[in-house]
């Protein structure tokens, strides 16, 4: 997690999370990092369906028409945690660990993860396998890995510094690609 927090960190940006099967587990997962008080700000645990519709601004048609564990939740608890903490990237996440799924036709391990910024919102659904503590640890890692990857392809971050060597490198590579060129020219000129 120390990655995003310093994705996060180079991009001057705040997260928020809002949690539902995991409990409070991204929360933690971010905190475990040093520093990431610079981040984040805002993790709601909403397990109820009447939390989820109280502090995230889930509606109940919503919660009625595709339950607590849907793509459609999912999103609404995104949007809604993003607004509250006036962050730039938020993640939700719903969905059944286990051991019995409570009478839902989903399966055991059905969990529905969402990212949202200012821009767009999406949301997936996975059925990861397990007992309950492995799929809320393998569900909060994958709802972290979305935040990453999202912050990784934003077209509005700023660009990573690039270091000495790295520049270094990158000339090295350019005459190596020059000087090949010039060689297939001349192995060109020969074979006419």
């Amino acid at each position: 997690m120390k990655r995003l927090i310093t994705l996060l960190q180079k991009q001057n940006k705040k997260i928020a999370v809002a949690e539902s099967c995991t409990g409070g587990l991204i929360t933690k997962m971010l905190t475990d990092v040093s520093g990431a008080s610079s981040v984040f700000g805002y993790g709601v645990t909403a397990y109820a369906n009447e939390a989820k519709q109280k502090l995230l601004g889930v509606k109940e048609e919503t919660l009625n028409t595709f339950g607590a564990v849907s793509e459609n939740t999912v999103r609404e608890m995104a949007l809604g945690v993003l607004e509250l903490a006036e962050a730039d990237i938020s993640i939700a996440i719903s969905g059944i660990a286990g051991p019995n799924n409570d009478g839902s036709t989903k399966p055991v391990g059905t969990v529905c993860i969402a990212v949202a910024t200012a821009e767009k919102c999406y949301a997936t659904t996975f059925v990861f396998a397990g007992k309950r503590g492995e799929i809320r640890r393998r569900a909060a890692k994958m709802a972290l890995n979305m935040a990453y990857d999202e912050l990784k392809t934003d077209k509005t971050a700023k660009p990573e510094k690039i270091t000495r060597k790295e520049k270094r490198t990158a000339k090295k590579e350019k005459k190596t690609e020059k000087k090949a060129l010039k060689s297939l020219k001349r192995q060109s000129k020969k074979d006419k």
